[in-house]
């Protein structure tokens, strides 16, 4: 890796770190991600004003840096990507978030002829069924998981348990919790991917 010697020496420190990333090097992505988790956590949750949307968009985030980390070149800080992957990320969020909902201007707009059909919180029953058979399915990827792992996604996506719970629960640090529920959703990922492949 062509390393920019304009970059500041944390840059530089950081484009070590990804060298060893690169080589499978578990220990130096933990680093990465020690260092950047609280400052992409708080910056995403200034956009989302949600401490468990923030912890999953800061999750996600490190989550894309690091399945594409061979896209990254040194001309300018590993910071400045990671934090441009967090907020678009966020921002694709924001956008899904906000699909059900209507503009305040949109009310009292009189050349509006269509009549407003404004989303209700509940489900029909055909968005029921859906729901229940993506339910189905992601259980049935579940299983082929590690224990462990199995365990921490059952309690934080079916049984909608925060991180302290979890952590409570299964008699673990809270760290711990996050960086294993972040291995379990990339093991997790690589196999709706790769369905055959045993975990």
């Amino acid at each position: 890796m062509e390393v920019n010697p304009n970059l500041s020496e944390k840059a530089q420190y950081d484009c070590k770190l990804i060298e060893k990333a690169l080589t499978g090097d578990q220990k130096a992505y933990a680093e990465l991600m020690n260092r950047y988790r609280d400052a992409i956590y708080y910056m995403l949750l200034k956009m989302v004003n949600n401490s468990v949307d923030a912890e999953d968009l800061t999750i996600e985030a490190f989550g894309k840096a690091f399945k594409n980390i061979k896209q990254y070149t040194a001309s300018f800080a590993f910071s400045t990507w990671l934090f441009k992957i967090a907020t678009n990320n966020c921002i694709d969020f924001i956008r899904k978030k906000r699909g059900n909902t209507i503009s305040i201007d949109q009310v009292d707009d009189p050349a509006s002829s269509s009549p407003l059909a404004i989303q209700s919180g509940t489900l029909d029953p055909e968005e029921n069924l859906i729901k229940k058979q993506r339910e189905i399915l992601l259980r049935d990827i579940v299983t082929q998981l590690k224990p462990r792992y199995r365990s921490l996604i059952e309690l934080r996506y079916f049984k909608e348990y925060s991180y302290e719970e979890i952590a409570k629960e299964m008699n673990l640090p809270l760290g711990t919790v996050k960086a294993q529920l972040f291995r379990a959703r990339e093991l997790l990922y690589n196999v709706l991917n790769n369905p055959k492949s045993g975990q």
